[in-house]
């Protein structure tokens, strides 16, 4: 029963790999940052391991896709404990019942086997679906907030820099990765101020 959090573990690395993977780009503007110039071709470059680290929408989403995991890898194991139980349970008294009585046991036992593997099956593939849509959120999150914001800045390009990039050099003059967080989680603290506040039956506010 240990394999969905292992496929947890998978997924969640895997929307670590995706962004890092990720090419960003913005468009011309009025520059107030430093660039190079290639010709009149204005570029940066942020880390995605920065944005990664700091970005709070990342961080929260990635809290709750964890917790998701938790609580559906502790459904399962107590899932796979109570079939165990029965097993147990006919393992005890197969010697008090008849071939067939074993038999219909033991059928019975396959399929409630079957079906958990099925439901594990199930659960793998929401914690996967649950990761795509996250990891897509998060790249258009960050896109659209550099194609603005190079428009403002008056950038042509803005590039990764890390580990698994083609860019195997760049001057820290170059680095807008702070510069972006900080307007993404203005962003996305902005968003949360605008969350409708709900009541519960005792009366107290709620987000």
């Amino acid at each position: 029963m240990k394999n969905l959090s292992l496929v947890l573990n998978v997924v969640l690395l895997i929307a670590v790999a995706t962004l890092f993977y990720l090419y960003f780009s913005g468009t011309k503007g009025t520059s107030t940052t430093t660039t190079a110039n290639v010709g009149d071709l204005k570029i940066a470059y942020i880390s995605s391991d920065t944005i990664l680290k700091y970005y709070d929408y990342f961080k929260v989403n990635r809290d709750k896709l964890e917790a998701k995991g938790k609580r559906l890898d502790q459904e399962l194991k107590s899932r796979a404990q109570g079939l165990q139980n029965e097993f147990d349970t006919y393992q005890r008294n197969a010697s008090n019942l008849t071939i067939g009585q074993a038999r219909a046991v033991e059928e019975d036992l396959g399929k409630k086997r079957q079906n958990l593997q099925l439901y594990q099956e199930s659960l793998s593939q929401e914690i996967q679906t649950d990761q795509e849509k996250m990891t897509k959120d998060l790249y258009d999150r960050v896109t659209s907030f550099l194609k603005k914001y190079g428009q403002e800045q008056g950038l042509q390009v803005v590039m990764k820099f890390d580990a698994s990039s083609d860019l195997l050099y760049a001057s820290g003059n170059l680095d807008i990765s702070k510069e972006v967080v900080n307007g993404l989680n203005d962003l996305y603290k902005a968003e949360q101020e605008t969350v409708p506040v709900k009541k519960d039956s005792t009366g107290s506010k709620k987000k």
